[in-house]
């Protein structure tokens, strides 16, 4: 008898190891990826979340999970992904374009060849939004200005300098510039602290909405001293921002500006299964992906693979092909 309960003593013990051994196996499977975004405010964030909502519902089938990171912004998440801190990256067609070419921040690391473009997403306006009492109607008044052009490592920088330039306007001279977060722009022109600031984000937007939303009355102001950025740039184009989209802004009409694309990058080094699986999601729950933000409503499936600069990654490649996107 004492045998036969040692026996089914040792043979419950080993069921209970290996019960308690199967998570273990499972989440050594598990391939865990970040995607890099921007501030909570814009649009990166949200989109950052939807794509990873979308993996995460099968995470059993592909051992993907996946998590969203806040950031710095385009520059920030290059870099990131260029040194294996992030798999994925939220980034402007402008500095997908700039990494890969050796360009602006890339003139002293060279260009980023290990870059990988997957596809882009939505379109993304050059946005200036200016306090009403401070006597701005057009970008030419930004003159003595207190003025935010976006912090370091942000995408929208170089498009505020660039919006500047065009219209004649030295950012080191012509006004009192500031460097911070777009996320953190609004509150300072509500209070008083900034007369105007820059921020290239999809529409609508939360922190257009918090600063239009204000008791300090704000516009947003066109920018159309442009002809030579789109001449010289080619991952420029003409923009305009709907105002039904911010009521309580003193604008009656849509605003004329431009902008760039929003694109998700990776690297070389992420294998071809994880970025396949990613693309194939996103891409076979299109239309629910487009319902997820109003800024998505433009979205079409051949529009997702412009704007890209860095070749396209093996593993999105091949859902392109099976799928007839690409030949």
């Amino acid at each position: 008898m004492r045998r036969i309960i040692f026996l089914a003593s040792v043979i419950c013990l080993g069921v209970m190891l290996t019960a308690g051994m199967q998570p273990s196996t499972v989440q050594a499977k598990t391939k865990f990826v970040t995607i890099g975004t921007g501030g909570i405010t814009g649009v990166y964030y949200p989109t950052g979340g939807a794509i990873s909502k979308i993996i995460n519902k099968k995470r059993k089938e592909y051992g993907i999970r996946c998590t969203v990171e806040s950031t710095g912004g385009s520059v920030f998440n290059v870099n990131a992904v260029m040194s294996g801190d992030l798999e994925f990256g939220i980034v402007q067609s402008d500095r997908q374009y700039q990494a890969w070419n050796g360009l602006a921040e890339w003139k002293k690391k060279g260009p980023q060849k290990d870059l990988r473009a997957v596809f882009s997403i939505h379109p993304e306006s050059v946005t200036l939004v200016v306090a009403e009492d401070a006597g701005i109607k057009t970008i030419h008044d930004l003159k003595g200005k207190r003025v935010n052009i976006g912090n370091p490592g942000s995408g929208q920088r170089q498009n505020s300098i660039d919006a500047l330039t065009s219209a004649g306007i030295d950012y080191k001279e012509d006004i009192i510039a500031e460097h911070v977060k777009a996320a953190e722009a609004p509150g300072l022109l509500q209070d008083g602290r900034i007369d105007a600031f820059f921020y290239t984000v999809g529409h609508p937007s939360g922190a257009i909405k918090e600063a239009t939303a204000g008791r300090r009355k704000v516009r947003i102001i066109p920018v159309t001293t442009i002809d030579t950025l789109l001449a010289k740039f080619p991952y420029y184009a003409p923009a305009a921002i709907p105002v039904k989209f911010y009521p309580g802004a003193a604008n009656k009409q849509d605003i004329s500006t431009f902008g760039v694309k929003a694109t998700f990058v990776t690297s070389a080094k992420v294998p071809d299964d994880v970025v396949y699986a990613i693309t194939k999601e996103v891409f076979e729950n299109f239309d629910r992906f487009k319902k997820l933000h109003p800024a998505y409503e433009v979205l079409t499936k051949e529009g997702m693979l412009q704007g890209l600069s860095a070749p396209i990654h093996p593993g999105a490649m091949r859902y392109y092909k099976e799928a007839g996107l690409m030949k």
